[in-house]
């Protein structure tokens, strides 16, 4: 169990309140409380805590105003900003409760800390629902190791240190990993990954993680890990590169979604592809107006050594497309045009899957994880032809550079029952409770509770067989583990 939460029944206790309920709430509360909260001026705006003294010295209880916004991780203001104390929600809206009020406290907790103390937060969240606080220490795990990794400056996250967190990952889940690393690409046939790497002083990697029974149904997750990106002979500005760290963040959301699949035991055959690489100027840099043959057999042209990730994502989805997986996630930080077209805080995502792609808008309203669907217009597929080469990777147009990227990537699918690539920023720009500036895990809170929907875990299955389910889950479990 997460430091932050305790099993006990009783804490000081927690309300959340909006505008509209203020008056009513108010006269729900002892005299005496309703008349300070009124005298230090408590509207229930977005943000404002109110720290009700007791007729001793400690806290009654706290509330929090919600304003007009309809964001239940606004909760994460309570772990944020509360004393030392142990406190349990009471009052709070219809869909701010259960596993996503606990998760709210969980993500108000996260401190990025390796490189400077930071103070302690002792506030602790009493809990009784073993099931809800264990789905949403899961969610909350894998946050933050996307976070984690994602805020680590590259000098201490190139491919090497990305192979070893997806390494320990891999051996806290008992799930089997291989690493292919250097010149060992081009035997293996990954010759985009080692095209893009191959400059670097730090060696380019395939990480290749897989876990859970053979017979399962195939969910496979490829995630862009370029550690660092320079642009390469294509140089980047100065302040292009500033936050270049986080160009390894779809990596590390695959990661923190990978860790929440196997900690939940979901019946799936999951494989965790990442590209590691650092797209660095030497030498041995690949050029633009260069030509190399896919892993797929597709010739691509560069026409700009910027475009790395979608080559290097290439190579990975074209190995995880043999396998013909049921669902197959690519998850990147690709282009600065999604962030153009939807800003930071509105991934875009991308499928030709209808049924998937509604199931997908659903959950990331409902978990509050936002995403945006944006279309796989065909039109645009001519954008990307070479007079000398099957493709180039940057297309022949200066707009919906964003879909162009997905087109890119789709020539490397046709054999996956469904794909979706998504578009993440991995950076939050504006703080907000739950997500300080920095680091974010984008998509990955949605995809799980998808994931979880298509796939119950066996004892959610068992729950629902009935009262002689109890043999049967014995031996699926049996079954599940000694195929891991």
């Amino acid at each position: 169990m997460h430091a932050s939460l305790v099993k006990r029944a009783k804490g000081a206790p927690l309300d959340a309140i909006r505008p509209p309920q203020l008056k009513t709430w108010l006269a729900a509360q002892d005299p005496r409380d309703a008349k300070w909260l009124r005298e230090t001026g408590f509207t229930g705006k977005a943000g404002e805590l109110r720290l009700v003294p007791s007729r001793s010295t400690d806290i009654a209880f706290a509330v929090l105003g919600l304003g007009d916004e309809r964001d239940p991780l606004a909760l994460a203001a309570f772990s944020e900003s509360l004393p030392e104390g142990t406190y349990a929600y009471r009052d709070v809206p219809e869909g701010y409760s259960g596993k996503t009020a606990i998760l709210a406290w969980l993500l108000g907790t996260y401190s990025f800390d390796r490189y400077r103390k930071q103070g302690k937060r002792a506030a602790k969240l009493a809990v009784t629902d073993d099931r809800d606080f264990a789905e949403a220490s899961r969610m909350a795990e894998g946050v933050f190791l996307a976070r984690d990794l994602i805020n680590t400056p590259s000098n201490d996250m190139g491919p090497a240190e990305l192979a070893a967190a997806a390494s320990d990952l891999a051996r806290r889940h008992g799930a089997r990993i291989a690493v292919i690393e250097s010149d060992a690409l081009l035997k293996h046939n990954y010759p985009l990954v080692h095209a893009v790497g191959r400059a670097s002083d730090r060696a380019p990697r395939l990480i290749d993680i897989k876990w859970g029974a053979a017979q399962a149904p195939r969910v496979t997750l490829v995630g862009k890990g370029v550690c660092f990106d320079s642009g390469g002979l294509d140089i980047k500005t100065a302040g292009g590169m500033l936050t270049m760290k986080k160009d390894m963040g779809g990596a590390a959301v695959v990661l923190g979604l990978a860790h929440m699949i196997m900690d939940a035991k979901l019946p799936v055959r999951l494989r965790v592809l990442v590209p590691a690489v650092e797209n660095a100027i030497s030498g041995r840099a690949y050029r633009p107006g260069d030509v190399f043959r896919s892993r797929k057999g597709l010739t691509v042209e560069i026409g700009n050594t910027d475009a790395e990730g979608r080559l290097v994502l290439a190579d990975a989805l074209a190995e995880a497309d043999s396998e013909q997986p049921e669902l197959l996630i690519d998850i990147a930080t690709l282009t600065g045009a999604a962030r153009a077209a939807t800003g930071m805080e509105l991934p875009p995502f991308f499928t030709d899957d209808e049924a998937f792609a509604a199931d997908l808008a659903r959950h990331a309203t409902d978990v509050h994880d936002p995403l945006w669907r944006l279309p796989l217009w065909r039109g645009y597929e001519k954008t990307l032809t070479s007079p000398i080469a099957d493709l180039n990777n940057v297309p022949d147009y200066n707009l919906a550079g964003a879909i162009t990227a997905a087109l890119f990537l789709n020539r490397f699918v046709d054999r996956a029952r469904t794909w979706v690539h998504i578009d993440i920023p991995a950076w939050t720009d504006r703080p907000r409770p739950g997500r300080p500036k920095g680091a974010e895990a984008n998509a990955a809170r949605a995809l799980y509770a998808l994931i979880s929907e298509r796939y119950p875990a066996i004892a959610q299955r068992v729950k629902r067989a009935g009262r002689d389910g109890t043999r049967r889950r014995g031996a699926a479990e049996k079954r599940f583990t000694a195929t891991q």
